[in-house]
């Protein structure tokens, strides 16, 4: 395990964030057993597999979202006191809380997002 400020550093998905994780894996999965080398689906989890490393690393690698743009359902389902995202491949977005105690730092994936959905999640109005 990875430290940072001499406390244990882990990254947990949550049951959605690990069913978007586990589909995307299962399309890229069957996209090499076909040949496919490159695809948008391989970039995209090559970009969660690499931000997940640099979690270990910083568990506030990401951009802070403001307290007052916290979507309800993360309020009521996890009970966050912080949110931060981060830009992946093809306009995706990770979402994650950091929770800290004496002995280590979680962070805490709670959704893998393509844009539409990360700005329906936010509430944010398409153009």
């Amino acid at each position: 395990m990875t430290k940072f400020k001499d406390k244990e550093i882990r990254v947990r998905l949550s049951k959605v964030a690990d069913e978007e994780y586990t589909e995307l894996n299962k399309l890229v999965g069957d996209e090499i057993k076909q040949g496919i080398t490159s695809s948008e689906n391989q970039m995209i989890l090559r970009s969660i597999q690499r931000v997940v490393e640099w979690l270990k690393s910083n568990p506030f690698y990401g951009e802070q979202v403001e307290k007052s743009k916290f979507p309800l359902t993360y309020k009521k389902d996890y009970d966050i006191t912080n949110l931060w995202r981060v830009d992946i491949a093809a306009h995706w977005r990770l979402v994650y809380t950091v929770r800290s105690d004496e002995v280590e730092i979680i962070c805490f994936v709670l959704n893998i997002h393509d844009h539409k959905k990360y700005d329906k999640v936010f509430g944010y109005k398409g153009k």
